[in-house]
């Protein structure tokens, strides 16, 4: 393994070569071009660099910028506390990194200034060595590698193109990613996430560039056509390694027929990969599909909306109720339903335990309706906790992981039951698995809940900088940060941060914020409350 990462645009390569050469002068190992053939665990071979460097040298220019995978790393650095972030041509840093000293390259000093800067933070991180991230002890990670050592097949499925109405690019969104849900569900696959495999989008894209980016040999790509009241679907998968189409077929059915031919896609690509035996189990396994398609548009599009936004979850829940009146039978409608009602007793002080109860009632019908549906799990699990009712969170939290181990969300709704079980530093191992799962994991509280995580390990600094990543204000989040700055000691910005809080929520008291907290242990309860008060926020 590398002294030193490198992460960069390719685009910028010759610009970094100079760095690179400075760095390797010193006698410093870096990892940072390497040839890696398709069909290659790529993504895994990167986190296996990122986690054993002792520095990472992350170069922001106009292009590194625009890159989700240099982003992610930066993060993924900045947890590590090995980030050294250089830049170029004043480019706009990210949001969640300009809080970090970044040595400017191109300043008025000259580059080489810069560049014996960047060498002086090189060699502190290298000489303090490698900085291992904790490993959880309580609940064990679920392995990615398959049993016996086999490799797992590499795939990912880019976004099928609407070409129909381009204002329903949800619903061909929609299809792509219940595809990618059902192959994960194999373990003989490894299928890339949405988020990595989306980036991809539109009608340029070169099937055997992105298998080098994303280390897959098999590509999934298609189109769908709404023609009345039938549907057209096109799907072919390519092998990078030989540029050939290893399957296609062109689907035209009555819309009512969607299921089934989603259904078939799936089986047949895992026959063709993972051979014929695995896929006559693939119907057995799948999830439960709705019977009604007007009802599985109502989830898609609703499921597309921003929740953090009043007004789009208000529309997301009526979608959502939608269609359960239109397929009662739906699990995932009662499950993504009972989430916008517990999640609006949770933010809502005060609110009455009806809410709470109703949410339960949801969830738990939306298990029975649909048993092989992990969401449905993590939902019942997050009821579970907010009704105390610890081990029954932990039971279902742990079904969802087993039904869907490559999930992230899954790995995220662990982290977020650990959390408040007393597990901190294991919730904190689940929350990092799920972003080496998907760089590009960056929802808003995941980061709430690893800053509470590292709250209750008194690691305030650290708890603060995971609360700065949160993208949307919200007060729950600001009385943390108020609570942080009150334990480390400063009482300053603890009473600004309080104030804050009470702007966004005048009737905020630590009595009705807490009520909504689950914890198990009284000690994380006390720590919590003590923080809250000690900031100045009234009881």
């Amino acid at each position: 393994m590398a002294d030193v990462f490198i992460s960069y645009s390719r685009r910028d390569k010759a610009r970094v070569a100079p760095l690179v050469a400075a760095i390797q002068a010193r006698g410093w190992s870096v990892w940072w071009d390497p040839e890696i053939m398709p069909g290659q665990e790529f993504d895994r071979l990167i986190d296996q660099e990122l986690d054993a460097a002792c520095a990472v040298l992350v170069v922001w220019t106009v292009e590194s910028v625009q890159s989700r995978w240099v982003r992610g790393e930066a993060r993924v650095a900045a947890d590590r506390g090995v980030l050294v972030p250089v830049r170029y041509d004043a480019a706009t840093l990210p949001i969640d990194v300009r809080a970090l000293h970044t040595i400017d390259l191109d300043a008025d000093s000259g580059p080489q200034r810069g560049i014996d800067d960047m060498l002086r933070a090189l060699e502190m991180l290298i000489a303090r060595g490698p900085q291992v991230r904790p490993q959880a002890v309580a609940v064990p990670v679920p392995a990615m590698p398959l049993a016996g050592g086999s490799e797992r097949i590499g795939i990912c499925v880019l976004p099928f193109a609407n070409t129909g109405d381009s204002r329903q690019s949800w619903f061909s969104d929609g299809i792509s990613s219940d595809i990618i849900t059902e192959l994960s569900r194999w373990q003989t696959l490894a299928v890339r996430s949405r988020a990595a495999s989306f980036r991809y989008r539109g009608d340029s894209i070169d099937p055997q560039q992105v298998a080098r980016e994303l280390g897959v040999r098999f590509i999934v790509e298609g189109s769908v056509r709404r023609l009345g009241e039938r549907i057209r679907i096109n799907v072919q998968m390519i092998d990078a390694q030989t540029g050939s189409h290893a399957w296609a077929e062109k689907f035209d059915r009555a819309q009512v027929e969607l299921f089934e031919v989603q259904d078939e896609v799936v089986r047949t690509i895992v026959a063709t990969l993972a051979g014929r035996a695995i896929a006559r189990d693939a119907q057995r396994a799948r999830r439960k599909p709705s019977s009604s398609l007007a009802a599985y548009e109502c989830v898609l599009e609703g499921n597309a909306l921003n929740w953090m936004d009043a007004k789009e979850a208000a529309e997301a829940e009526r979608l959502f109720q939608r269609a359960i009146e239109l397929d009662p039978g739906y699990g995932l409608a009662h499950a993504l339903l009972a989430a916008m009602r517990y999640g609006r007793w949770f933010d809502t002080p005060g609110s009455p335990a009806e809410e709470l109860h109703a949410a339960f009632a949801l969830s738990d019908r939306a298990v029975e309706l649909d048993p092989n549906e992990s969401t449905c799990f993590s939902i019942l699990a997050q009821t579970c906790l907010l009704r105390g009712e610890f081990d029954l969170a932990l039971q279902h939290v742990r079904r969802a992981i087993a039904i869907n181990p490559g999930n992230q969300w899954n790995m995220a709704d662990m982290g977020l039951v650990l959390v408040y079980l007393g597990q901190p530093e294991e919730a904190l191992a689940w929350f990092r698995r799920a972003r080496e799962t998907d760089p590009f994991f960056d929802v808003s509280w995941c980061w709430r809940m690893r800053g509470e995580a590292c709250l209750l390990l008194h690691r305030y600094d650290e708890a603060l900088s995971m609360l700065a990543r949160v993208s949307t204000p919200h007060y729950r989040v600001v009385a943390l940060r108020a609570a942080c700055h009150a334990l480390r000691g400063d009482i300053e910005q603890a009473h600004a941060q309080a104030q804050q809080c009470l702007a966004l929520k005048p009737d905020f008291s630590i009595a009705l914020c807490m009520a909504k907290e689950p914890f198990q242990r009284q000690e994380d309860r006390e720590l919590l409350t003590a923080g809250l008060r000690a900031a100045g926020l009234p009881d």
